[in-house]
């Protein structure tokens, strides 16, 4: 877990930062070394309790640890303590976020969007949708049912109404569902998933954007989780697809923290049309004198924000390029193989019953049992006995009809059935393949 040649790199580029103080007269602020010591010693100690998120035995929810560059430029950025809202809390910081958006940007075709990062996929898509709401007002924003639930959320803070949209037997957005609703003209935006949480789908952008030749809409979509995605050589056809129509959305939110090998929090924004700022304007009148550029803190809904967040994304980028076939993309394809891999043997198996072909890094799975009631029971013992081996899933809540389209065998005696998932997003992942099986197999006996 610790690399102790991470720390003598730390102490190396904290020299080297120094030097920018050269000029000022010596200060070094005091501490009583001892009582630190004793503090950050309990901290370790209850830092111990924490899931295995590192390792690739952790195959459960969406955690994936930081790069050792990320980790290390953001603790180095930490003696500074940058804040990206005005330049005179973060010249340096906010100049690397801005250079971050633009290589973001051209992930999916855009060379001069405006964009910012945030806190977080949830904070990315509120202001997405408050800018959708600026430019359609009183009209109905709708997103997938198995879209992340705080789009609905979001819509109910923000004052719009929202309604969700059916999905097909591979959980992504029905565009004929999204007809029959546009066809009521009262729907400004639709937000289009890659990369549901749950099941890790790609709603099929090509044919929503098809419907834009007859109703009037917008397109956010929400690539948080599967945004980087679109640098992978692996990629099905149809997945690809959707990838190459990215570029023809209004907006488009994508987390670095997810698959961008971040600390938390980092999400990011991006608006194609940047005169869409205009929405943010607003008076502070003792803020933004320092430089007449552009202030991030202009562009976004929130104040104060951690330029530690963008010196952390811009080493990443700049020592692993977003470019294909490079080794950034090479690790997104061997998390795409990784779960390929669990579907297929999957099919083998006697007590799982794999459900949708993953079209990313996510697998969802069910126990077999003779009732939708027992499998879910079992599911839940499978989970605990994994856990005693350390191996490391998740649970997930699905509606029987949709998993009988893959057990249909099997008796419907509950309206929801709990299903297993993992999420194989460490390129370490598809090299452990044959040990996460052979847990997970014991621990179904």
């Amino acid at each position: 877990m610790i690399n102790k040649r991470e720390l003598q790199l730390l102490q190396e580029a904290l020299g080297v930062l120094e030097l920018g103080s050269d000029n000022l007269p010596s200060f070094t602020p005091g501490f009583d070394e001892n009582e630190v010591a004793d503090v950050l010693g309990e901290v370790a100690r209850r830092m111990q309790d924490n899931f295995p998120y590192y390792h690739p035995q952790y195959a459960g929810q969406m955690l994936k640890p930081p790069h050792p560059v990320a980790r290390l430029a953001y603790a180095l950025s930490l003696w500074v303590n940058p804040n990206n809202h005005a330049l005179d809390g973060g010249r340096a910081s906010s100049a690397m976020e801005k250079e971050c958006i633009v290589e973001l940007g051209r992930l999916f075709g855009w060379e001069a969007p405006l964009g910012h990062l945030t806190a977080g996929g949830t904070m990315a898509n509120l202001e997405a949708l408050w800018i959708a709401g600026r430019l359609a007002p009183g009209r109905k924003v709708i997103a997938s049912e198995m879209a992340h639930y705080t789009h609905s959320r979001i819509s109910e803070v923000l004052g719009i109404p929202f309604e969700g949209v059916s999905v097909d037997e591979c959980g992504r957005m029905d565009p004929a569902a999204v007809e029959v609703l546009l066809a009521a003209g009262d729907v400004g935006t639709v937000v289009v998933t890659v990369g549901t949480t749950g099941l890790g789908a790609a709603d099929p952008l090509p044919d929503i954007l098809a419907l834009r030749q007859r109703y009037e809409f917008r397109v956010h979509v929400d690539a948080a989780y599967g945004g980087y995605f679109g640098l992978a050589s692996e990629l099905d056809a149809e997945t690809r697809a959707v990838f190459a129509s990215l570029g023809d959305a209004y907006s488009i939110v994508i987390d670095p923290h997810k698959h961008g090998l971040q600390p938390y929090g980092c999400g990011c924004v991006l608006f194609r049309d940047p005169s869409v700022g205009t929405f943010y304007k607003h008076d502070s009148p003792y803020t933004y004198f320092s430089s007449g550029d552009l202030h991030l803190g202009e562009i976004t809904l929130e104040c104060s924000r951690a330029g530690a967040s963008a010196v952390a994304l811009w080493a990443t980028q700049r020592l692993l390029p977003m470019t294909p076939g490079g080794e950034f993309a090479d690790g997104l394809d061997a998390c795409l193989r990784a779960a390929r891999g669990l579907w297929r043997t999957l099919h083998n198996s006697s007590a799982f019953t794999p459900l949708v072909e993953p079209q990313l890094d996510i697998v969802s799975y069910a126990v077999n049992a003779p009732t939708t009631s027992e499998a879910s029971r079992r599911a839940q013992e499978v989970f605990d006995e994994a856990a005693e081996k350390e191996l490391h899933l998740a649970l997930i809540e699905l509606p029987t009809d949709f998993v009988r389209h893959y057990t249909p065998d099997i008796e419907a005696d509950s309206d929801t059935t709990t299903c297993l998932r993992s999420v194989l997003m460490k390129p370490e992942h598809e090299e452990w393949l044959e040990r996460l099986t052979a847990l997970l197999e014991a621990s179904a006996r």
